[in-house]
């Protein structure tokens, strides 16, 4: 929503523990985040939120229909799909992880990634995953671009995205509030250290 201009008020909450449901059932019906809050209604999962935001914003979506239909269904695969990616790559913008070992699930997961990155930004010209101007897909890949920047995944001709998304406004404002918060959710810093050694550490003390 920044990223394309659509005003809204940021509010953040902190993962306290490993499930946070009685505190955040309060503003999302699945006690989970993200969730929207617009007007009345009360919006959950990046999926719906972003149909929702589409019907209201012409910019969501890429204008040119071979790359709106690439751009959801590469939305649906990254919200269904990439188990191992998320399971053994934790989202951590802070860290550096030298990985212990990768297995064939995660393997494969990166293979497809830099098939997709590759395949469409030599279709569509980039420097965004569905041409010139940044859409859902590129909000959607986002976490992946720096789970590949944190575990040193090759991704190929696919890193020009990852540098270039990284380097995105609002991508670095998102990066700069994260490395400026203090608290740690312990399950999810087990998680990082079992990836593999932690050789860089640049988030706040």
């Amino acid at each position: 929503m920044r990223a394309l201009g659509i005003a809204f008020e940021d509010r953040i909450e902190p993962f306290a523990k490993p499930v946070n449901w009685d505190e955040f059932r309060s503003f999302s019906p699945t006690g989970q985040v993200p969730a929207l809050i617009h007007g009345e209604h009360s919006l959950w999962d990046s999926l719906g939120i972003t149909l929702y935001l589409a019907e209201r914003h012409t910019n969501v979506w890429p204008q040119d229909e071979g790359a709106r239909a690439f751009a959801q269904c590469a939305v649906t695969e990254m919200h269904s799909g990439f188990a191992a990616l998320r399971n053994q790559c934790p989202m951590n913008v802070g860290v550096r992880v030298a990985m212990d070992a990768m297995d064939r699930a995660l393997s494969k997961d990166v293979a497809r990634l830099r098939e997709l990155f590759e395949e469409r930004l030599a279709r569509f010209g980039g420097p965004f995953l569905a041409g010139r101007k940044f859409t859902a897909i590129d909000a959607f890949f986002d976490p992946v671009a720096y789970r590949i920047r944190t575990f040193g995944l090759d991704v190929g001709k696919g890193q020009a995205w990852v540098d270039h998304i990284i380097a995105h406004p609002a991508m670095r404002e998102w990066e700069e509030a994260a490395l400026a918060e203090t608290w740690r959710e312990i399950s999810h810093e087990d998680e990082i250290a079992a990836a593999g050694s932690i050789t860089a550490d640049y988030r706040a003390a």
